[in-house]
């Protein structure tokens, strides 16, 4: 697995201390895989002020800003399948490009999406 992308419930699994949350973590880390977090999910679930153990994921993380072409595939995602959700749809767009399995406390929605637009993806709940 080259990489794997965390959703909001990824993070906010982190900040609760989700043991198995922060050992999937580590062992990645130990991998040498960084995570990536698209920059919409840190927005959705940073609150300020210390978040320590999201803080702590966030170091072995590679933080990704959207662009134009992850913009317009969650717009084809959001579309396709009904919702008006787009941090799911920016993050299956993600995993997408990256060929990624995606770990998320989310599964049916992601799930509701990418069969929506066909494609199959690899989910880790957490």
């Amino acid at each position: 697995m080259p990489t794997i992308v965390y959703d909001t419930g990824a993070l906010l699994a982190a900040e609760r201390r989700n043991p198995d949350f922060l050992a999937l973590h580590d062992e990645l880390t130990a991998a040498r895989i960084r995570p990536i977090v698209p920059v919409v999910v840190l927005a959705q679930a940073w609150r300020g002020g210390p978040q320590h153990q999201i803080s702590r994921v966030l170091k072995g993380c590679d933080i990704l800003p959207d662009d134009q072409h992850i913009g317009r595939a969650a717009g084809v995602a959001c579309a396709a399948s009904g919702t008006a959700d787009v941090v799911d749809a920016i993050v299956l767009a993600t995993a997408v490009r990256h060929q990624a399995p995606i770990v998320t406390s989310d599964p049916g929605d992601l799930t509701h999406i990418a069969d929506a637009i066909g494609v199959k993806i690899r989910l880790y709940a957490t």
